[in-house]
């Protein structure tokens, strides 16, 4: 007996659509961000008191209105139109679709997206929340799932026909569920799938790479392992032996790869695969890719695939005698027809440049195909592939590391896998305050993973490493216990410490900045900042170990209570920072603002907790100190000043009239420079003014000079005279014998002159030590 009578299926009938006048005027009214609507003018104020705006130019007989949709109404239309984006088209053209599950009238679910493409039926719940929040029980909810699905399949079986493949799916957004929660695994228990913001990011990439021929990847995604129908696909193939490894060698149909395949995309969305290493398409090389094969081109090299076998779906090979002369055999292959059973290794661009292509069907590409390859394998074999093409980006072999190297014998080795799990963990927990805010893999966000690389790195929450040791500074104050020989145990529990801290300190600058999100953004949550706050944590961290001894073993509430206050002076700072300071931060570019930051933020802490005085900011305080700035570039003016006086008094004197031909070489180059400063002077609209070839000296010239004539003397020698070794042999401590030795001074000289030249630069400076260092040669210097 049929579930519906024959007036219901009228009626359900009529609430969705598959005309694509319709469909296209509905997708356009969707991707708005709000409901518009023309009304009589009469009626304006009516709708203007329910929260309705007027916009665009008033209609002879009618206004135009709209309002914003609510967040619920906002995520539906969103998911609506990424159905039709996919190639969906029947779908449901009214928001009130009641499904029936059973006979009586109170046995209706409503359904919020309905969509139908060729055997495929989706029917898909949305639950969203306008702000992130941890999302409810859904126990009652998924409990009484399965019977409904039972019914739901009857009434899909009537309307559209027999053979259907039903999918649920539960669709969130802003609602922090983890694919582990009870929840989850009670939605897949019953078959349905699970889509959060991650899997509607992702989809939209998908979109967005592979045009049309997302829905491939989207359908092995969704129905992954699940049967296409129950005939296998047979294909003469070759079965060889590779090190340990069988594979198989055969041609198959684009069209049947494109079904059977799945890209391991290294997404959040795809976290249950871990680890996975691929990058997204390149539209315009797919698009490119497709015009070649269209016009006849072809690809003489092998996609490489590995079968991802299931219990009930085993890649069988009946081969046929074996040559005498080969090692490898022919025969046939039995591929299961199924839903990404085949993972694209490499050759996706080659794959899905066929999706659009008449020959498709028609063309055979050919497969070298491994079976049952644990996904860390298909990683490097990834690798070894891509390693002499297209580079892989930072961001992604960041995220790769954890894969890499995780089990690694090398110590540094395994700590670049332990930050890229950490950072991987701050990214993609739906319950942290960063989930979604990282580039992760092919994942685009706000943050990227450099600066969080380079924090951990040198924060000293981990230990430093060289090749397979530990060294000593800081190992005993990190979050990683070096003594513990259980690598993989100790770099789990590392993680879990650092994690959980920086996961409560970025949850005290939300809620501590909650009134200020420019600040927020800004200083905390941006890249400029990522740096500058988490070596600020592992600063102070260290802080608190070296004053109070702090346990590996305390709870994470009590080891960030350690540092909380740090924090909390912080950003109350932060929120009354000085207009020129923040202006003065937010423009410094370049390779030193991440440090720049850091001291800045040291200091604010300096001021409020006076024991706080890590040695590096005793420094950077020095090279803030105008009066001993001051001091340095006077003494290194003075001694530049020496410096060309007594060196071209020495050559005038040891060669006379020909003392400019001696350096005639050095002389082309002064000339050259001064004509290039003529240039810019005269473009930029200064004086005209003739500069001296003597006036274009640098500090590589005078030792030059130096060094060739370091015992050179005039003959006869005047009485007094001092050769350029008299002058310039000067012990800086160390010592000397040899004339390097003694020009040492010169090279440090030459280093620093960059810190005091520099007057205008509030990040660049010398400290006490540096001053020192130029008063000690000056004085050697004046002394002669």
């Amino acid at each position: 007996m049929a579930m519906l009578s024959d007036e219901q299926v009228l009626e359900l009938k009529g609430k969705l659509s598959s005309d694509p006048s319709t469909l296209g005027k509905i997708y356009k009214s969707k991707k708005k961000k709000f409901h518009e609507r023309n009304v009589d003018h009469n009626r304006v104020e009516e709708f203007l008191r329910d929260g309705w705006e007027e916009f665009g130019t008033r209609l002879k007989t009618k206004t135009k209105l709209r309002k914003p949709k609510s967040h619920s109404d906002q995520f539906e239309d969103d998911i609506w139109c990424q159905m039709y984006e996919l190639g969906f088209r029947q779908l449901n053209v009214d928001r009130h679709l009641s499904l029936p599950f059973g006979r009586n009238e109170t046995e209706r679910k409503q359904i919020d997206v309905l969509a139908v493409s060729g055997d495929v039926v989706l029917i898909i719940e949305c639950k969203s929340s306008d702000k992130a929040k941890k999302a409810p029980s859904f126990k009652t909810e998924f409990e009484a799932l399965s019977q409904r699905l039972d019914g739901h399949k009857k009434v899909i079986e009537q309307l559209f026909g027999p053979g259907k493949r039903m999918k649920f799916i539960f669709a969130t957004r802003n609602l922090r569920l983890n694919r582990a929660s009870v929840d989850v695994q009670r939605l897949e228990e019953c078959g349905g799938y699970f889509f959060n913001d991650n899997t509607f990011d992702y989809v939209n990439s998908l979109i967005k790479a592979y045009k049309d021929a997302s829905h491939y990847q989207f359908l092995g995604m969704v129905f992954k392992g699940q049967n296409i129908n129950s005939e296998k696909i047979e294909v003469p193939a070759i079965e060889g032996r590779m090190g340990a490894k069988t594979y198989y060698m055969f041609s198959l149909e684009p069209e049947l790869l494109l079904k059977l395949g799945f890209v391991l995309h290294r997404t959040r969305a795809n976290e249950a695969e871990m680890p996975t290493y691929q990058r997204l398409l390149v539209p315009n090389r797919l698009k490119g890719i497709g015009k070649f094969i269209e016009e006849g081109g072809y690809f003489p090299n092998s996609v490489i695939i590995n079968f991802n076998e299931k219990k009930r779906q085993k890649i069988q090979f009946e081969a046929n005698s074996r040559s005498s002369h080969s090692k490898s055999r022919s025969g046939t292959l039995k591929i299961p027809n199924a839903y990404a059973i085949a993972y694209i290794i490499d050759g996706q661009h080659r794959v899905y440049g066929y999706s659009q292509s008449k020959f498709k069907s028609t063309n055979t590409i050919p497969v070298v195909a491994f079976k049952n390859l644990e996904s860390s394998e298909q990683l490097e074999m990834f690798m070894d592939i891509n390693q002499n093409q297209k580079a892989v980006s930072p961001t992604l072999r960041i995220t790769l590391e954890e894969d890499l190297f995780w089990d690694a014998a090398r110590a540094d080795s395994r700590m670049k896998a332990l930050r890229s799990s950490i950072i991987s963990s701050l990214g993609g927990d739906q319950s942290g305050p960063l989930f979604g805010k990282i580039s992760l893999g092919e994942d685009r966000a706000t943050l990227q993973a450099k600066p969080f690389a380079d924090s951990l790195l040198r924060s000293g929450l981990l230990p430093e490493a060289k090749g397979n040791k530990f060294t000593a500074k800081g190992a005993n104050l990190s979050l990683y216990d070096v003594q513990n020989q259980d690598h993989r145990k100790e770099m789990r529990a590392a993680k879990q410490r650092i994690v959980s801290l920086l996961n409560h300190s970025y949850e005290l600058a939300e809620t501590m900045l909650s009134s200020q999100e420019e600040v927020l953004s800004d200083f905390i949550v941006s890249n400029k900042g990522t740096y500058a706050f988490i070596s600020l944590i592992g600063s102070v961290y260290t802080h608190e170990c070296k004053t109070a001894s702090i346990s590996l073993n305390v709870s994470d509430e009590d080891r960030f209570s350690r540092i909380e206050k740090y924090l909390t002076a912080l950003f109350d700072a932060l929120k009354n920072l000085d207009k020129e300071l923040s202006n003065h931060l937010l423009g410094i570019h370049g390779s030193g603002a991440e440090t720049a930051w850091l001291r800045n933020f040291q200091n604010i802490l300096n001021r409020k907790f006076s024991d706080y005085d890590p040695p590096e900011l005793e420094d950077w305080r020095e090279r803030q100190n105008q009066e001993l700035q001051q001091k340095g570039r006077e003494l290194g003016t003075s001694i530049e000043r020496h410096l060309k006086k007594t060196i071209l008094s020495n050559l005038k004197l040891i060669f006379g009239d020909n003392w400019e031909l001696e350096i005639a070489s050095i002389k082309r180059e002064c000339l050259h420079r001064a004509s290039e400063q003529e240039e810019r002077n005269y473009k930029e609209g200064l004086e005209v003014v003739k500069i001296e070839w003597t006036e274009q000296f640098m500090l590589k010239d005078y030792k030059k000079i130096i060094s060739d004539y370091w015992v050179k003397k005039p003959d006869p020698a005047p009485e007094g005279f001092l050769t350029f070794e008299d002058h310039y042999a000067i012990d800086i401590g160390q010592g000397f014998k040899t004339k390097n030795d003694k020009l040492k001074w010169f090279s440090q000289f030459n280093s620093l002159r960059n810190l005091w030249a520099h007057e205008g630069s509030k990040d660049k400076g010398l400290n006490m030590k540096e001053v020192e260092f130029l008063d000690s040669v000056h004085s050697s210097l004046k002394a002669l």
